[in-house]
């Protein structure tokens, strides 16, 4: 299939096109280095030093002898798209174009706009860019689970059915986001809908839960092809946090009382996840929603799982309770489904001791490059938690 990537320097986005284009598919990959900009500005950078895209793409090409095409452009800028799209006439674009960090978001007006700006007008060119010059093209945007919040009910797959006044009908499930990026995420779907339902478009939104893990069988061929992995209180996913956090000897981060419930997922199942999405299109006029993770852990259950398998390996790894900086209740109901994707033929790779230990060992590897100063949270929306933290 001829499939661009957007997003493709991306934590998610570099493994997703190695992936592809190792299976066959014609691949494109755009990103405008927005994520590395960030990172550099806020002292966020990745564990191990990446190569830039076209690097990595020469450096994956020469090893595996599958090509990936680069394109270095601003998803944004609806002439590129429009050329873009209009050149390749893609198949299936999947759209992991935006700024991906809910602490980024929330820092001030600046990183705010940037987030709404980059984040909305991405998904609105994706979709224009599709409707004009590829209409049979299947969307596969990336959503997450953040966008139900913690409601308590039961969360369904995107779709609810409400009997009101003797009356019957389907709506999307209600959304709670608890920061800009994730309402971002929100309104993204809601743009989705409103163009599926209108022009009929195919979209599949998956909503996925965090991600963890440093490497798949393509980064494998070469360290240089891993990718970026994050470990701050930025970009930094929570088990990718305490990994480096029990390998450096820094209590691991557990935000206030540590009951945060959140569905996780390994970084080979969210490739799984996709190629499946990919391989199973929708019919044009659907929005099909999936939940994409495959476990549920509270913060703590990860936590005293980290301490335990951590110290087994001679780590000495311990826990500490610190301010939330974070405006979200911290002991709530959480029972989401998620039976579409393993219909689909989801085969988890499951979070057993095994492979923790693996992921620090992995780590041990980068610990000279670890810079302690990135752990603690330096960013905070809690207006109970800024006195204590002493975090403006």
């Amino acid at each position: 299939m001829r499939v661009i990537i957007l997003g493709g320097d991306g934590y998610l986005g570099w493994p997703t096109a190695m992936h592809f284009a190792a299976r066959g598919h014609d691949v494109v990959v755009v990103d405008n280095y927005l994520r590395r900009l960030i990172a550099r500005q806020t002292s966020s950078e990745a564990l191990m030093p990446n190569p830039n895209l076209q690097k990595r793409a020469e450096l994956f090409e020469a090893i595996s002898g599958h090509k990936i095409r680069v394109e270095i452009a601003d998803c944004t800028d609806y002439r590129f798209m429009q050329r873009l799209f209009e050149e390749f006439r893609p198949e299936a674009v999947v759209h992991y174009a935006e700024q991906p960090s809910a602490p980024y978001s929330m820092i001030g007006y600046d990183e705010a706009h940037q987030t709404l700006n980059n984040n909305l007008n991405a998904t609105f060119n994706v979709i224009w860019a599709v409707l004009e010059h590829a209409p049979d093209c299947h969307i596969i945007k990336l959503g997450t689970m953040g966008e139900y919040g913690a409601p308590n009910v039961d969360i369904p797959e995107g779709w609810i059915e409400i009997e009101h006044r003797g009356r019957k009908g389907t709506f999307l499930f209600p959304r709670q986001a608890g920061s800009l990026y994730h309402t971002t995420k929100v309104l993204d779907t809601d743009l989705l809908w409103f163009y599926v339902r209108t022009f009929g478009l195919r979209v599949t939104d998956l909503m996925q839960g965090p991600v963890y893990g440093l490497s798949t069988p393509e980064s494998d061929l070469d360290e240089r092809l891993l990718p970026n992995f994050h470990y701050d209180d930025i970009f930094g996913t929570l088990v990718n946090r305490f990994l480096v956090q029990a390998v450096a000897g820094v209590p691991l981060t557990v935000y206030g009382k540590g009951g945060q419930v959140r569905g996780y997922l390994n970084l080979n199942d969210t490739l799984q996840c996709v190629d499946l999405a990919m391989n199973n299109p929708v019919d044009r006029g659907e929005l099909r929603v999936l939940n994409q993770f495959t476990e549920t852990f509270s913060v703590n259950e990860l936590a005293d799982r980290m301490v335990r398998v951590g110290r087994q390996l001679g780590l000495d790894v311990q826990a500490k309770s610190i301010p939330n900086p974070r405006k979200e209740p911290e002991e709530h109901y959480y029972n989401p489904d998620h039976s579409g994707l393993l219909e689909l033929g989801l085969e988890p790779h499951y979070m057993t001791d095994e492979v923790l230990a693996e992921m620090l060992e992995q780590v041990r590897k980068y610990k000279d490059l670890i810079d302690v100063d990135m752990i603690m949270p330096r960013v905070v929306w809690n207006e109970a938690s800024k006195e204590e933290s002493g975090v403006v």
